[in-house]
């Protein structure tokens, strides 16, 4: 059966923002691994050990990420739905209005008059029937398989001077500047998104990326 205009999320697949949030949780996370290996310490068992689990953790939090996305596609449609069945079937056009104005964005629902709201109540009631049950649809699954590979392959730019280089000492420094590298292009990308100064928010990532992780690791992460 074809999705319904009713059925369809509200977002994208992944949108931008999205995608450089996922890929920052995946950086985060494997560089608790790699900040922790004790270079002095550190020999090919060790790395293949850190190697092993940082691999591990991402793919499972991939996998995790990946389920709370689906979970909150299906929350998001199971609102609307809710509200529309609402809307559909109260007699009362000023609770009709009230119910059309909680589902926008604030600042257009201020902007919108009376006669506007019960224009949209009309066509509303005149559309076919809705389903009564959110369904999961393929654009959620893609964002979700997104979701999974932008955390998982996340953590392959660090790692691999670790797969291809035998010294750990040197391995670590590639690795830092690599991790380095990808949080503030991030934070690039975010600041733009944002309207934000991007260089500024490219270093601040930087920082506070720095911080979590040596957080995390402190407290035993």
């Amino acid at each position: 059966m074809p999705e319904s205009s009713f059925e369809r999320s509200s977002k994208r697949v992944l949108d931008p923002i999205d995608r450089v949030s996922e890929v920052l949780f995946g950086l985060i996370m494997v560089l608790t691994f790699t900040g922790s290996l004790s270079v002095a310490e550190a020999g090919r068992e060790s790395i293949r050990t850190m190697l092993i689990g940082a691999l591990g953790c991402n793919l499972a939090w991939g996998i995790i990420d990946g389920v709370f996305y689906l979970m909150g596609c299906l929350a998001e449609k199971g609102r609307g739905l809710l509200a529309l069945h609402a809307v559909r079937k109260t007699i009362d056009p000023q609770q009709a209005r009230r119910l059309i104005a909680g589902t926008l964005p604030p600042v257009i629902a201020s902007i919108l008059q009376p006669a506007e709201l019960e224009t949209m109540h009309e066509r509303l009631k005149q559309l076919p029937e809705p389903p009564e049950r959110a369904r999961l649809h393929m654009d959620d699954w893609l964002g979700a398989i997104g979701v999974f590979l932008l955390v998982f392959f996340s953590t392959f730019p660090v790692v691999i001077p670790f797969i291809f280089m035998r010294n750990a000492g040197p391995a670590l420094r590639v690795s830092n500047v690599v991790a380095i590298v990808m949080l503030f292009l991030m934070g690039y990308a975010l600041g733009r998104m944002t309207g934000r100064h991007r260089w500024l928010v490219g270093i601040s990532m930087v920082i506070l990326g720095s911080i979590l992780v040596g957080l995390t690791i402190a407290l035993g992460g």
